[in-house]
């Protein structure tokens, strides 16, 4: 099975909490459920996921999403609204575009859409896989 783009979503961003219980839908299960309606009209859902996360630990600065993809830098954008508007949405949807058009995900400040200019919590470099490794993950796979 060939690795897919994915767009994950903090489900549990936003969220009400009582006695150690969460109270009703989180702000990040609406943006999840706002994103995943828009996925079904991209023009890559075949080819960029969007998955629910319970957690993705920047509760601070919630809701949050990353885009991630085997051998790309990762990025962990922050301070999303929990209901972007039209215009979000489709910024949202264009920066993915983005980084999966790019070879190795790279998403500079100047080339990203609303609302992922601002609120960006981490660009995790993609692991350093060696020949030898490579060749030991295809004889597992």
């Amino acid at each position: 099975m060939e690795a897919q783009h994915t767009m994950f979503v903090c489900t549990t961003c936003a969220s009400v909490w009582e006695d150690g219980k969460r109270i009703g839908e989180s702000g990040g299960e609406k943006l999840f459920q706002q994103l995943q309606r828009e996925h079904q009209n991209w023009e890559l859902k075949g080819s960029f996921a969007i998955a629910p996360v319970k957690c993705m630990s920047a509760c601070n600065r919630s809701c949050t999403i990353s885009f991630a993809f085997p051998g790309k830098s990762t990025y962990l954008f922050g301070d999303l609204s929990s209901e972007l508007s039209e215009q979000e949405v489709a910024g949202v949807f264009e920066c993915a575009s983005k980084y999966y058009a790019h070879t190795e995900g790279l998403l500079p400040w100047a080339q990203r859409s609303e609302p992922l200019k601002k609120g960006i919590l981490a660009k995790i470099p993609a692991p350093v896989v060696t020949a030898v490794e490579e060749a030991e993950m295809s004889v597992t796979a």
